[in-house]
């Protein structure tokens, strides 16, 4: 892995805009960011990041399959007890599961380490999929880049192929997201297009206008039963909605399923650790109690040499780094979010993977599952080292 500058395209933001790519600038600083590129190896590709993010993600399932089989670590993860039952039917149910993307810490050099697995909300698909592929034909053309670069993305088409595979041809897909965000309209938008291309019916949603008709049933602004939802809202909120008891009745089919609370969810980076204790894209976490009365686990990740850059702390919900704190192998504060995370519950604490710094900024490894199998790469870089709502996206490339 190296990062590469000089590949930017003079006339990226008019692309971008014409596109309705509209949020490439946020907060007076660049979110879009090609004046420099990542460049892999293939092998490096496939067996470093690739390979070992569909094999995480097996596991994540497996983890799953063990909570949702018990209370006492759903209310650990902070499942509400009111819907328990709700999120663990869905899994016995096999109720199918759409994308996810996998944040991993990754130098070029040791095995990529999982950070966390957004599997309910993960966002930057637009420019995930479609804008970095538009960045990668226009470099090549411009020769900023080899001609024969390529770039692991079939993003876009997988998620078409993951929506036939999963709903009956003719299916009506309702997509909602809050109300006036820009970046949150591109993503379900991206995801209506995919549904459209597998030839379902998409209808743009709300989630302020969604309501529950006499019949108990979910509706849109216009009355129309929702039958099939994709909602960009987290399910951890989703169940603590005053109409959170509706849902499980509504008759309504979810994307992502509720058992994705499960996963979306800190806790199951403590739950992998136990099953998988030693993995080498694991980072050795626990739940912030079992770290602080201390286990023969965290005693053997100890006596390893885990935590020799130091801890992690996270809360079981966070989006963007919130409420993340860094503390090193010393005890002393190396960073926080000044974000807080409004989440009061204990969460968990994870070995410290510093990421490598280049040119000032530090990059986190977005791998994007479609279904089961991993299909895309994404980078954000952010100048702290916690990746947050600052962060700059950066294409990549993959070197003949």
């Amino acid at each position: 892995m190296r990062k590469v500058s000089g590949v930017e395209r003079a006339d990226w933001k008019d692309r971008a805009e014409a596109a309705g790519f509209v949020f490439h600038t946020m907060h007076g600083e660049p979110y879009w960011d090609e004046t420099s590129a990542y460049a892999f190896g293939l092998e490096e590709i496939e067996t470093r990041l690739e390979d070992p993010s569909t094999e995480l993600h097996g596991m994540a399932r497996e983890a799953v399959a063990r909570i949702a089989g018990d209370e006492a670590l759903m209310a650990r993860l902070g499942i509400p007890e009111a819907h328990m039952e709700f999120v663990a039917r869905s899994w016995r149910d096999g109720e199918a599961e759409l994308y996810g993307r996998m944040d991993l810490a990754y130098d070029g050099g040791g095995p990529a380490k999982l950070l966390e697995y957004n599997a309910d909300t993960p966002t930057s698909l637009y420019e995930a999929g479609h804008f970095q592929w538009d960045w990668l034909e226009g470099a090549r053309e411009a020769g900023t880049i080899p001609e024969g670069a390529d770039q692991l993305n079939r993003l876009q088409e997988a998620l078409s192929e993951r929506f036939a595979a999963i709903c009956a041809p003719g299916d009506q897909l309702h997509f909602a997201a809050t109300a006036g965000n820009a970046e949150d309209y591109a993503n379900v938008e991206t995801l209506a297009y995919a549904a459209r291309d597998a030839g379902l019916g998409a209808h743009y949603v709300d989630m302020g206008a969604i309501g529950i008709d006499p019949e108990g049933r979910l509706v849109d602004g216009e009355a129309r039963v929702i039958g099939t939802l994709f909602k960009l809202y987290p399910w951890e909120d989703f169940l603590r909605d005053e109409a959170a008891d509706a849902l499980a009745r509504s008759g309504t089919r979810f994307i992502e399923p509720p058992w994705k609370a499960l996963v979306s969810n800190k806790g199951i980076l403590a739950v992998l650790w136990e099953m998988f204790e030693g993995h080498p894209n694991l980072l050795a976490s626990f739940f912030a109690d079992d770290a602080e009365r201390g286990t023969p686990a965290w005693d053997r990740a100890v006596a390893a040499g885990q935590f020799a850059h130091g801890t992690v702390r996270k809360p079981l919900f966070s989006r963007e780094g919130a409420g993340v704190r860094i503390v090193g192998a010393d005890g002393v504060a190396v960073e926080a979010s000044a974000r807080p995370a409004g989440d009061a519950r204990p969460g968990v604490v994870q070995a410290y993977a510093p990421l490598p710094e280049m040119d000032g900024f530090r990059p986190v490894m977005g791998t994007w599952i479609v279904g089961e199998v991993c299909v895309a790469l994404g980078i954000r870089e952010d100048r702290s080292r916690i990746t947050q709502d600052l962060s700059r996206f950066k294409p990549h490339y993959i070197e003949p």
